[in-house]
């Protein structure tokens, strides 16, 4: 499917985020060794917050091992807010309007996964999203249409409770055409304040889903590691999987949780899809 990164934190240069760890999101581009597969070349993208009323973004079909673009352009930008996603598609078009980060105004999504059966059920979704969104959608794919759910259902208010509600109403759909497990689901989400991710499938067997270890607490024990040194105190990720192999660096997300990153600290709760009536 895919893998995908979130920072948030003091600004840093992008640069080091994508290619410095060992395990960076580039080298998992190429080599993942937890995803459904190890190549994830269907196209990138990356979206960053600065001083501008809407989030950077830049996305391309190159796989990202081999875009010199990138490497280039994430020398020169420094943020204190990043989403970044390599993509293996599960079978919509490879082309940039189906590359993460999606944007809507402030707001950012990159999601790994996939909505099971959405050719069947991809007309009643799309009849949910509120029509002064719709319009709004470029891309052909599940995970796009499954953030302009949240954003109908109040992503921007309270993104707990709309990705809460836009799984209950994916799930709902889905049953009633006979699909028994239509969620798979890894999501981050940012307004530029703070951010949320999520981990949930019906199924109940998630894609995987890591959280960074506090820093300080990390460069007590690691005192020699240079790319701790150059973190602040308030950095924390969360990725598809480990960028290095450091022990204690990285805690997994639970099954059916969701974490909230904000100034540095971590609160994990339990997530799940919530019934939605009166919409559609």
């Amino acid at each position: 499917m895919c893998r995908w990164l979130a920072y948030t934190g003091s600004p840093v240069v992008v640069h080091d985020l994508l290619y410095r760890p060992e395990n960076s999101l580039v080298v998992q581009s190429l080599h993942s060794t937890l995803g459904v597969e190890p190549t994830n070349g269907d196209g990138f993208g990356l979206g960053w917050y600065d001083d501008a009323p809407v989030p950077g973004l830049y996305r391309s079909i190159e796989p990202a091992w081999n875009d010199r673009n990138l490497a280039e352009l994430t020398r020169h930008i420094r943020s204190g807010c990043v989403l970044s996603h390599v993509r293996a598609s599960t079978g919509t078009a490879v082309q940039q309007t189906n590359c993460h980060p999606f944007r809507h105004g402030s707001w950012l999504w990159v999601h790994n996964g996939v909505i099971n059966g959405f050719h069947t059920i991809k007309r009643e979704l799309s009849m949910a999203v509120a029509p002064d969104l719709f319009a709004d959608i470029e891309g052909s794919t599940d995970s796009e249409l499954f953030f302009y759910l949240a954003l109908t259902l109040g992503l921007e208010d309270d993104p707990p409770g709309a990705v809460s509600r836009a799984v209950g109403l994916i799930e709902d759909v889905g049953r009633r055409h006979g699909i028994d497990f239509p969620m798979q689901m890894t999501v981050a989400t940012t307004g530029g304040d703070g951010l949320w991710c999520f981990r949930y499938s019906s199924e109940g067997r998630s894609r995987s889903l890591f959280h960074s270890e506090d820093v300080s607490t990390l460069r007590a024990q690691y005192p020699d590691n240079s790319m701790l040194r150059d973190l602040a105190d308030d950095a924390a990720l969360v990725v598809s999987e480990p960028l290095g192999s450091l022990r204690g660096a990285w805690r997994e997300v639970p099954e059916s949780s969701w974490v909230i990153v904000r100034d540095g600290r971590q609160q994990v709760e339990s997530f799940a899809p919530a019934q939605v009536t009166g919409i559609g």
